[in-house]
């Protein structure tokens, strides 16, 4: 196996060397030319005339004068609606096969629809993940070695002429024969949709396979890697996959669960970081030199950069009508963007409701900063999730802790806001210690905070809970597993709701 390994390896070195990537400016270039060309004689092209936008000099801005942008509100209420009814040709010939059901944080009713060009897509992203694994000076043995993918059922729900799930099980449904031996945890425990009885066959089984990357979010990777070893009786879960030298994460940002995750290991793992979305594979870690992520510029995506301010972007987090928006030529790197996306699944200047920062312009790389509605701006402080979890970090060291989960709010105290916190937490230390070094912190990297601190935001209050009661929240307002993400930010009736559990399942 060794010696197969070596070759694979060699392959995916040679397929490195001679496919070079393309130009991404270029590249976007061509992808929304086919856009508009497939999608001309839709319902949606004709309203917008594609055909017309096609005959223009510069069609990135003929489309962008022509085409509105969409949140999800507005794309549903207006086309995707039709699709769902059966209707065909409406924002991407023919009809549906699936739609991928959004469990992530700004919406627990979404309907995305994903069609079979897309899911050529994500497979083809799929494959250029695994070349890119070898970039990271792997031995030539990895590439015998089993991935496990821990994500949502792909047993689907079948509904008149589609079928319904989320991304992570419509994509695993469909991975290509030539994967199968590779894949863990195979279709019958994949297809499992209880998460307790799926992690239990998981364990169950674990020490019949030879496990060399995990795929998933880091939540559930986590409380799956810790089941496995309670149920064996290990120190760590090397002592069952010896071989395990690679994580695949995504999802949610990475940094708060390293170092609990590592406790899990015998040695470090490699990390490589994607991004792939009901909406479609946007972006893949290429490089070990570097944590951002390279988009894919000729894949079935046209992406568009919304400056993240005040200008562009209101107190919801939408885009503003007549707001800036910028091509991937045009954007400018280290600056905050609300992503749009138009793809091949007929989603037409679409707000994702990511805000990310080019990092590397010339090789189309960005990281994720945060949510645009998980942003506290209540009463002016402007704080991304970004700024969050950097602050977040700063407390970890100071008082030698773990914080991987947290949600916090703008309350109510009498006719004053405040902003409440309540952090998931391994140790006891002083509540009232933690917000004021907390404060102090945000008020040190953010302007508009220290201002805020100094007018209309009266105080910081911190509640230290265990993380199990983020995840007990999470199952019984969401459900668990799959690609289902703890909110960062809420409004502050949901937050007092959230308060109430807290303290029901404290008592």
């Amino acid at each position: 196996m060794a010696v197969i390994g070596e070759l694979i390896k060699k392959a995916l070195d040679f397929t490195g060397r001679i496919i070079s990537d393309p130009d991404p400016v270029e590249a976007q270039k061509n992808v929304l030319k086919t856009l508009l060309e497939t999608a001309k004689l839709t319902a949606f092209g004709k309203q917008y005339q594609f055909s017309e936008i096609l005959e223009s000099d510069d069609i990135i801005s003929e489309f962008q004068n022509r085409v509105p942008v969409h949140d999800y509100d507005k794309i549903f209420g207006e086309w995707w609606h039709f699709l769902l009814e059966g209707h065909q040709n409406v924002t991407w010939p023919g009809g549906q096969s699936y739609f991928a059901l959004s469990s992530g944080t700004t919406s627990n009713s979404k309907y995305i629809p994903v069609t079979d060009e897309m899911l050529g897509c994500i497979r083809k992203a799929g494959i250029s993940e695994i070349a890119t694994i070898g970039a990271f000076n792997l031995p030539g043995d990895f590439f015998t070695k089993q991935i496990l993918m821990l994500g949502s059922s792909t047993n689907l729900i079948q509904k008149d002429d589609h079928q319904e799930g989320e991304i992570s099980g419509i994509s695993a449904s469909n991975l290509p024969t030539w994967f199968g031996g590779f894949y863990k945890p195979g279709p019958e425990i994949a297809a499992i949709s209880d998460w307790d009885e799926k992690v239990k066959r998981i364990a169950e089984e674990a020490p019949n396979w030879d496990i060399g990357c995990l795929s998933g979010i880091p939540s559930w990777i986590e409380l799956m890697l810790k089941e496995i070893i309670s149920y064996h009786k290990l120190n760590s879960i090397h002592e069952i996959w010896p071989n395990l030298m690679v994580y695949t994460t995504g999802g949610v940002a990475f940094e708060p669960y390293r170092k609990s995750l590592a406790k899990l290991f015998a040695r470090p793992l490699i990390y490589i970081d994607t991004y792939l979305a009901s909406e479609g594979f946007i972006a893949i870690q290429k490089r070990p030199e570097t944590s951002s992520m390279a988009l894919f510029p000729n894949n079935g995506i046209f992406y568009e950069f919304v400056p993240f301010n005040g200008d562009n972007v209101d107190e919801n987090g939408l885009v503003k009508p007549g707001g800036t928006v910028l091509s991937l030529a045009e954007a400018e790197e280290n600056v905050e963007y609300v992503l749009l996306l138009s793809t091949v699944s007929g989603a037409w200047r679409y707000m994702i409701g990511d805000t990310v920062t080019i990092t590397d312009k010339a090789r189309a790389e960005i990281k994720i900063t945060g949510r645009t509605k998980h942003f506290l701006n209540v009463v002016g402080s402007q704080l991304s999730v970004n700024q969050m979890n950097d602050g977040l970090r700063v407390i970890e060291q100071e008082y030698d802790v773990v914080i991987k989960e947290f949600i916090v709010a703008a309350v109510h105290r009498g006719d004053e806001y405040i902003h409440k916190w309540f952090l998931s937490c391994d140790k006891s230390p002083d509540k009232v210690k933690v917000a004021e070094s907390l404060d102090a912190t945000l008020s040190e990297n953010n302007k508009n905070y220290k201002v805020a601190r100094s007018r209309a935001l009266k105080g910081v209050e911190v509640e230290l809970i265990p993380e199990e009661i983020f995840y007990k929240w999470s199952e019984e307002t969401k459900k668990k597993g799959g690609q289902v993400k703890i909110p960062r930010v809420m409004k502050e009736e949901d937050f007092l709701e959230f308060a109430a559990f807290v303290e029901k399942n404290l008592g």
